[in-house]
């Protein structure tokens, strides 16, 4: 086993990592740029090495610099959580090369994976039903494609994720544009501006299997995850299981991933994400070849680490446990808090977090990067933490949640919390009647008119009583969640000293 593992990333997948790593006796070296000196991340590991300016391209995204700082403090492993360098090829093999074992999939299956046009082809050869698409340099022959495949399409980078510089077109004029729009962001997020066109499916749910695979031709499943809440092509809420899969689409789904992963001889923790359209039927999306952000869920209903599972595959070669060993139990819902402006376009905010309080009932976990007194810059991704409640029921899962979102405080910088507490409350929240389009299309009109409305003066008064005596805001119900009337989910724009800016 490893005696000392690097984690080349930063925030609260940092944390949550070292806390594994930590359990295991393993000892953790993090990474900080000039922006995270003394960052939450770098208190919780055992050292911290600096390795570059604020900008990600200098630090977080500088191969040299992470694998230089990996081979000098000791390490004899690295692992690189999410986003940032965790699905390029060229740094797995640089991790290698420096004689490190990279806690991953091989170079070649991130190259091919990562690439979401290689991934098609794959799981096009493994039997998985792929979402019609093209690909190509050429942006009039994609107009082209566009045109036999009718509209509406998107656009998505090649070797990217998290939704990053997707571009969704509705007819041949605005495609061009999209395309070009597309291309830059992801030069700019992942240094190559490839990108291909797929159809897009309207009114489908998201819908991912997270895998296993030990590098040797084995695989197993451990259940699916909806993801279907997103807002800008990015996830807001997740939970486990799907809440509206059936039988027989859960057996496509999971078998479908275990084959892919097999056909690829993965090795590692992956993910398969699907699309489910209104009609059943079942469209392969691309494979996430690390760890994904949404995994809390997962480990809740299956009492499973799916960290120390990579940490064990990359050091035995073993997969930890066989596929009939692998049981789920009860609901789980994760909420993703963001340093946003819900009623803004979500326009990410800074500012230094200068009161944090997260929840601590049972049966929630918060996976966090901040604490009080922290500042949140401009130069990362605006997540400061995600909220996840487990429950035996679904309902009882999401009442949990919204308990603890209502304990949540974080003051000095504007979050996304009240956007999370209005979505949660939604009926089509309850019912499952919603899909990928579903929070722009209908529900962020009618909750931006409500930010934009004047605060209720007796609303701030019992908020200002509460947050000076340190009393609670309510008294919560039998089942341990507060109730749904909530002074906070009605303050629009306004704080207990003013309006937000």
């Amino acid at each position: 086993m490893f005696k000392k593992v690097l984690i080349a990333n930063r925030g609260e997948i940092t944390c949550r990592v070292a806390a594994t790593l930590h359990e295991m006796g393993i000892r953790t070296v993090a990474v900080y740029s000039d922006a995270d000196r003394g960052a939450l991340h770098t208190r919780v590991c055992d050292e911290a090495r600096w390795i570059g300016a604020s900008e990600a391209r200098a630090s977080y995204l500088n191969i040299d610099a992470v694998v230089t700082a990996a081979r000098e403090s000791g390490a004899d492993a690295v692992h690189p959580g999410f986003g940032f360098l965790a699905e390029n090829a060229a740094f797995a093999e640089a991790v290698e090369a420096a004689g490190l074992t990279f806690i991953g999939p091989t170079p070649a299956q991130i190259r091919a994976m990562g690439d979401k046009r290689e991934a098609r082809r794959l799981a096009d050869a493994a039997g998985v039903p792929i979402v019609p698409g093209a690909e190509g340099a050429d942006a009039k022959a994609l107009v082209r494609a566009a045109n036999a495949m009718g509209y509406p399409v998107i656009i998505k980078a090649a070797l990217g994720g998290g939704g990053k510089g997707m571009q969704s077109a509705h007819d041949a004029k605005h495609l061009a544009e999209a395309i070009e729009a597309a291309q830059r962001v992801a030069a700019s997020a992942f240094g190559d501006e490839s990108v291909y066109v797929e159809k897009l499916l309207e009114h489908a749910r998201h819908v991912e299997v997270q895998v296993l695979g030990d590098g040797k031709g084995r695989a197993v499943h451990v259940f699916e995850r909806d993801c279907t809440l997103q807002r800008r092509h990015q996830k807001v809420v997740e939970e486990a299981p799907a809440p509206t899969l059936t039988a027989d689409q859960r057996a496509i789904v999971t078998h479908a991933a275990v084959r892919l992963a097999e056909a690829v001889k993965y090795r590692g923790a992956g993910t398969i994400e699907t699309l489910i359209t209104r009609e059943g039927h079942v469209y392969f999306l691309e494979m996430n070849t690390r760890l994904q952000v949404e995994h809390p869920v997962t480990e809740l209903v299956s009492g499973i680490d799916l960290v120390r599972a990579q940490i064990e595959i990359a050091a035995t070669g073993k997969l930890p446990f066989e596929q009939h060993e692998i049981k789920r139990h009860g609901h789980a819902i994760e909420a993703r808090l963001y340093a946003e402006d819900a009623a803004n376009n979500f326009l990410p905010q800074v500012g230094v977090a200068s009161r944090v309080r997260w929840p601590d009932g049972p049966f929630v976990r918060v996976d966090s990067g901040v604490e009080s007194g922290d500042a949140v810059g401009v130069h990362y991704d605006p997540m400061l933490a995600k909220i996840i409640a487990y429950a035996p029921t679904r309902e009882a899962a999401i009442e949990r949640l919204l308990g603890a979102l209502d304990d949540t405080r974080v003051h000095g910088v504007v979050t996304n919390l009240p956007f999370l507490r209005a979505l949660l409350r939604a009926p089509e929240m309850r019912s499952g009647s919603y899909d990928t389009e579903w929070v722009e299309r209908e529900f962020l009109a009618g909750f931006a008119a409500l930010m934009r409305a004047p605060a209720p003066d007796l609303a701030l008064a019992a908020v200002a009583i509460a947050e000076a005596s340190g009393a609670p805001l309510s008294k919560p119900t039998a089942n341990g969640a507060a109730p749904a009337i909530d002074p906070f989910a009605q303050l629009g724009r306004w704080r207990q000293a003013g309006l937000a800016e």
